[in-house]
């Protein structure tokens, strides 16, 4: 009996005790001939951990101006067209899209990546 007391207080502590995983968006919003680029990053401990991921991503990727541009802890999505862009969040992932989509602001904008904690 106290063995499987044991193990439910260790179940409690390690599944209560945690927070959302976080995510982050990074974008190099330079118009040039292509979309602009960005870095997209989740599941990550903390907003700094995501904030730095996408930094890291969007410069892996060949871009040399990225700016870090939001943080989320359920759904994050990335819109672009060539000349505009679009970061969007929300408790799903529909919402997210939506908000990128009409953060982005022209027709040809399209979702290039979501994902949701």
């Amino acid at each position: 009996m106290k063995s499987i007391r044991l193990f439910l207080a260790a179940a409690v502590i390690c599944f209560s005790g945690s927070s959302l995983a976080v995510g982050a968006i990074a974008v190099d919003d330079e118009v040039g001939e292509t979309d602009p680029g960005y870095g997209f990053s989740s599941g990550h401990d903390s907003k700094d951990e995501a904030k730095k991921a996408a930094m890291a991503e969007c410069k892996k990727a060949g871009n040399d101006n990225c700016k870090f541009k939001v943080w989320f802890e359920t759904c994050g999505a990335y819109a672009a067209s060539k000349k505009y862009y679009g970061v969007g969040w929300g408790a799903n992932e529909g919402a997210a899209k939506a908000m990128a989509l009409k953060q982005c602001g022209n027709a040809a904008c399209k979702i290039k990546v979501a994902e949701c904690e």
